[in-house]
């Protein structure tokens, strides 16, 4: 791991540390740009990664944090919300949200708090890991404190 970091990673890790979490990044030379290759390179179960996945909403941003091992229902996930419906978010949409890149966008340190899912099944596992800001940066945390860090609502986001 680098002990360098990215401006972004640098971020994360100050409001986890602003919001008392537990975890800090992680920092691997390569990128871990899905939930497979996070996983892999942590030794843990694919489910354990929660994807930070931002869509569109009707033109608000919306972020849903996914266990690795499920596919979001857009439709579950809309009517959850509250809107007609929820596309998946274009790279340019996505850095504006959160200032973040595809692939390694963080539930937190976003510029204005978003609307968030957190997917139920992520409470299965007692740590669950999540992008920190760049595709080669993870850090770890609990299902509920993820729910405290980003105020989301716990949801069946998918199969």
């Amino acid at each position: 791991m680098d002990t360098t970091l990215h401006p972004n990673v640098a971020h994360v890790a100050d409001v986890l540390a602003e919001h008392g979490a537990t975890g800090r990044p992680h920092v691997f030379t390569e990128p871990v740009p899905t939930a497979a290759a996070a996983a892999e390179q942590l030794g843990v179960e694919v489910g354990a990664i929660a994807n930070s996945l931002i869509f569109d909403a009707d033109g608000e941003a919306v972020l849903i944090l996914a266990s690795g091992a499920h596919r979001v229902d857009t439709t579950r996930c809309a009517t959850v919300l509250g809107v007609s419906s929820l596309r998946r978010a274009k790279p340019d949409f996505v850095r504006a949200a959160t200032g973040q890149r595809v692939g390694g966008v963080a539930p937190v340190g976003h510029p204005t708090r978003l609307r968030t899912l957190v997917d139920v099944w992520l409470r299965a596992y007692p740590e669950v890991w999540c992008g920190a800001g760049e595709p080669s940066a993870v850090f770890p945390t609990t299902y509920d404190e993820l729910l405290r860090l980003t105020g989301g609502t716990p949801a069946e986001i998918g199969d």
